[in-house]
């Protein structure tokens, strides 16, 4: 018995994903020695998201893994709470745990997703989303989802929240190494909203 050949993701679906895992990653918690290295190897072209990019590989030359700590507890943990909030509900409702969320875990459910049990955060964070779309790109928990199922979940869950975030982070008061994640963020939502409707 053989098994099943694995299903074959084009070149740039593949970049997308990495693209998500990366936002996934550097929004999850603070980046560590290695990913600040691998970071700052990064370059990009002239569009928008390419220059931050750029911006960010230049950022990550010069930051250490204390200051950028601080930075994303003063961002995303704060005294009582961050100067950001990065959660689907509070961003379409204004408060935490809300129909978004619940909606989200439906959705989780049916693709056969579930939150790790290392994590305790609600699912609707911003890295946890990025972290999601990426593996339905790949099918990293089953079949890749084709191109009607990545749009359905990123209209649903993204879209309506994700650029306003972005933009917010780009703009925080406190905003140093992550002003570039959040223009990154800002213009690939922006690609991906647009690539969608073409779709």
């Amino acid at each position: 018995m053989t098994a099943a050949p694995a299903a074959t993701i084009a070149e740039e679906d593949r970049l997308r994903a990495d693209l998500y895992n990366f936002l996934g990653l550097i929004l999850s918690n603070p980046p560590d020695e290695m990913l600040l290295e691998q970071t700052a190897s990064l370059s990009g072209d002239d569009t928008p998201l390419g220059q931050g990019i750029t911006t960010l590989a230049k950022m990550a030359k010069v930051t250490k893994p204390k200051t950028v700590t601080a930075e994303y507890n003063a961002l995303f943990i704060g005294l009582g709470r961050g100067e950001l909030l990065p959660y689907a509900s509070y961003y379409m409702t204004g408060f935490l745990n809300e129909k978004p969320l619940a909606a989200l875990r439906q959705d989780m459910t049916r693709q056969g997703l579930a939150r790790a049990e290392t994590v305790f955060e609600p699912e609707d964070n911003i890295a946890s989303l990025m972290e999601m779309m990426g593996a339905l790109i790949v099918g990293r928990f089953g079949t890749p989802a084709d191109l009607g199922q990545q749009r359905d979940f990123f209209n649903k869950h993204i879209a309506p929240w994700a650029g306003h975030f972005f933009n917010d982070l780009e703009g925080a008061k406190g905003s140093v190494f992550y002003a570039p994640v959040g223009r990154i963020g800002q213009a690939f939502m922006e690609v991906e909203t647009e690539a969608f409707r073409l779709s």
